[in-house]
């Protein structure tokens, strides 16, 4: 059961009309980044959680998306005000209001004239939101580190819509919004070091020979020794060749004999002739004639 409270989660103040800073501020709405991102994913992931405190982790913090999804919305709703009262009863010149939507080259206008100004479930760009955003494969030690990578994304975004508006009120807001991110990364990770084992992701382990050894296969006077492919633990394969596995390292398979005649035939009807060098449409249009 969801109950709205009608007052935010965090107190939006906002100093000032500003239709292209709305527009931007979409991509924390309906971007891939976003708030609904977040909250699908979490929401969907927790519906299917079997353990009970990753389930109560899931949703509590779905539902806290949910109110900052409604806190960027607010924002968004009060930046397009102005450009919203204009376009709906017309009372500026038509030059004075297409620059007050672009807000300096910005694509405000796509949105705010599709949809009035209001909060739209799109990107920035004006794409719609998507399910695809949402990666959750339904295994939680997987899920938990897509999850984790998530919210680092989202503060990065948020970091840099911080950095593209100077009303005191909205910083304040998204920098609550993006130490939010930092709490939920910390909650992830707890929850996913508290699932042990948890690497490798699934069930199976890797095939021991593979699992330790580093292939370097971007040769060159710039390749770089580290804790990713040195140590006591990795065995690094300076020039890799194929097969890896010790076999020829050709494609085959075991075909019925009725298969292996209808395959035949096939190749033999579409073999192609390397001796032949037969006047194209390419030809003509260069100016080439046969002789």
């Amino acid at each position: 059961m969801f109950v709205h409270n009608k007052r935010l989660q965090y107190t939006v103040r906002v100093a000032a009309p500003n239709p292209g800073l709305a527009n931007l501020l979409l991509e924390q709405f309906g971007g891939p980044q976003g708030e609904l991102a977040a909250a699908m994913r979490y929401f969907t992931q927790g519906l299917a959680e079997d353990d009970a405190g990753r389930k109560d982790l899931l949703m509590d913090i779905a539902t806290e998306e949910l109110s900052h999804l409604e806190i960027i919305g607010s924002i968004v709703g009060m930046l397009n005000k102005g450009a919203k009262g204009q376009l709906a009863e017309g009372v500026e010149q038509e030059a004075e209001l297409y620059r007050s939507l672009t807000g300096g080259g910005n694509d405000s206008h796509i949105t705010s004239l599709l949809y009035g100004g209001g909060p739209a479930l799109t990107n920035s760009g004006g794409i719609p939101w998507s399910a695809a955003y949402i990666d959750t494969i339904g295994e939680p030690t997987a899920d938990l580190r897509s999850n984790i990578a998530a919210e680092a994304r989202a503060k990065i975004i948020y970091e840099r819509l911080i950095n593209v508006t100077d009303d005191p009120g909205i910083q304040d807001a998204l920098k609550f919004l993006m130490t939010r991110e930092l709490a939920h990364q910390k909650s992830f990770e707890k929850a996913l070091h508290a699932l042990q084992p948890n690497f490798p992701e699934g069930k199976l382990a890797g095939m021991p020979e593979f699992t330790n050894t580093y292939f370097n296969m971007s040769q060159g006077a710039d390749d770089v020794r580290g804790p990713w492919n040195q140590g006591a633990e990795w065995k690094f394969v300076e020039t890799p060749q194929p097969a890896v596995d010790g076999g020829d390292g050709m494609a085959t398979v075991n075909l019925p004999d009725k298969d292996a005649q209808v395959w035949k035939q096939m190749a033999m009807r579409t073999l192609s002739n390397p001796t032949a060098d037969p006047l194209t449409g390419a030809d003509l249009g260069s100016g080439k004639t046969q002789h």
